[in-house]
């Protein structure tokens, strides 16, 4: 089986952390969204990945190759950006006739036993029943789970099941069909080509699809859901964590602290996320993201995102602070 995960997307919303760096390398509890969402895909057993990159896609390439020597990993450019659609579309060269596909887009990370959907014998689809699916890919379905249409951000919705952004394709060259299909009749809706539309196409040419459940799926488009997602990850870890001690500096749980940091005379916790070798000394961190290489000192911080770099001294309550940039409040 081959995985495709589009990751070409600018990450506008996630600014100024995505100047320097695409939105997939954005760090919520201790690592990478996308080491979330690859780690997760390697403990089920699939090793053949096809990244579609676009914005700042040379860093990904050297993220993975690095954190990743041992999976086989192809890289396809997305220029322009024309939707997931248009995304999958691109690796149709990678796809024989008789390959199985599973695509996972690469900015929201997802907590579902894979086990179990690997040995479904047909395509299926990972839902979340939600409060106003407008805002979503929708699948409508019938009282045994299968689907019989699927529909992208409907203003009247039939179903409240929203498309999560999993995609077990069975049939994968006949998804690959229904893609070339249409981007050949240039079928877009805000400009983009949507992998909902190829896949309509295949329901209705007879493609059984069902669903599965995804009740765990976390959001990272913005500061405040990614914060609210490093909040909940650590706290489903903390039973696992084992923290270092800091000269003069109380941890208070859940979080998580990557090697070589220097903290002394500080509070960290709850809920704050620590790159590796930050530097943190005199400073109240809670409800936090701190990135790498970082230095922070007489600050008191909370429900903030300070990017890799950067340097802090002085005071302040809630930040969004962007990768090499210094502030001094002193």
């Amino acid at each position: 089986m081959k995985v495709i995960i589009p990751v070409a997307g600018i990450g506008s919303k996630l600014r100024p952390h995505t100047h320097t760096q695409p939105k997939a390398l954005v760090p919520v509890a201790g690592k990478p969204i996308l080491s979330h969402i690859v780690d997760k895909l390697l403990d089920s057993g699939m090793c053949d990945f096809i990244f579609i990159v676009g914005y700042l896609g040379d860093k990904i390439e050297a993220f993975i190759r690095e954190q990743y020597p041992a999976i086989k990993s192809t890289f396809i450019l997305q220029e322009p950006r024309e939707g997931t659609g248009h995304a999958v579309w691109l690796a149709r060269e990678q796809i024989q006739d008789s390959d199985e596909l599973f695509i996972a887009l690469g900015d929201t990370v997802f907590d579902v036993e894979l086990g179990g959907v690997l040995k479904m014998k047909g395509s299926a689809l990972g839902v979340k029943r939600v409060d106003d699916p407008r805002l979503f890919g929708v699948a409508e379905t019938k009282q045994d789970g299968s689907i019989t249409r699927v529909v992208e951000k409907p203003p009247i919705p039939k179903s409240n099941l929203a498309l999560v952004g999993l995609y077990l394709i069975r049939e994968g060259k006949q998804l690959m069909v229904a893609l070339d299909e249409i981007i050949r009749n240039n079928q877009r809706l805000n400009n983009e080509f949507h992998l909902t539309d190829a896949i309509e196409i295949m329901i209705k040419n007879k493609v059984a699809f069902t669903t599965f459940p995804v009740e765990n799926w976390y959001d990272c488009g913005n500061k405040d859901s990614l914060l609210e997602t490093n909040t909940v990850l650590l706290r489903k870890a903390e039973e696992l964590a084992v923290h270092p001690e800091f000269p003069n500096t109380i941890i208070i749980p859940p979080v998580s602290i990557s090697s070589n940091c220097k903290i002394s005379n500080s509070i960290i916790g709850p809920d704050v996320s620590i790159g590796e070798n930050t530097i943190i000394n005199y400073s109240i961190l809670s409800d936090a993201i701190i990135g790498s290489y970082a230095q922070l000192e007489n600050a008191v911080l909370h429900h903030s995102v300070i990017g890799s770099d950067a340097s802090l001294r002085g005071l302040s309550q809630s930040l969004n602070l962007g990768d090499n940039t210094e502030i001094d409040f002193g």
